[in-house]
């Protein structure tokens, strides 16, 4: 069974960063923390060695996640999407609420990537599987929190 995940070149470039960043910087920092700490004497009151001891959980933690992401991600290139109308994986969906006349735009990106500040939803949620495979012009009933909506695809880019 295939285990690879689909990601954008971008997405996958920003957890590369911050995989970097982690290793490079993070982890430092904390290990330098944890030795200055240690020179204050008795660790079971050391309010410093534990904060620092807890951080480097957490940033290596975290490493190890992004080291489970970069070896299963399976890099889409968009730019080989161009032209292309259907939605599809990394595509910018813009689409009108047939009631409000209101358009919202998403872009559908991997699970690892999605950020809802910046306009992305994985591919694996109820509105990116609604849209998947529709082309513009087409009328969806799309699942969001408030209930269900009827929308119209307006517009359909990678």
């Amino acid at each position: 069974m295939d285990d690879k995940q689909p990601i954008t070149a971008e997405g996958y470039k920003k957890i590369q960063e911050e995989h970097q960043q982690l290793i490079r910087v993070e982890r430092p920092k904390i290990i330098e923390a944890i030795e200055v700490a240690r020179a204050h004497g008795d660790l079971k009151e050391n309010a410093e060695y534990h904060a620092a001891r807890e951080k480097q959980s957490f940033v290596e933690g975290r490493i190890q996640r992004l080291n489970h992401i970069i070896a299963n991600s399976n890099i889409i290139d968009l730019s080989k999407q161009e032209g292309v109308k259907q939605v599809r994986f990394g595509a910018k969906v813009t689409y009108k609420d047939l009631d409000t006349e209101e358009e919202t735009t998403w872009q559908i990106v991997g699970e690892e990537e999605a950020d809802i500040k910046e306009r992305k939803i994985s591919l694996k949620s109820p509105i990116a599987q609604a849209l998947m495979g529709r082309t513009e012009g087409d009328e969806v009933t799309l699942r969001v929190p408030k209930g269900n909506i009827e929308v119209e695809l307006v517009k359909v880019g990678y």
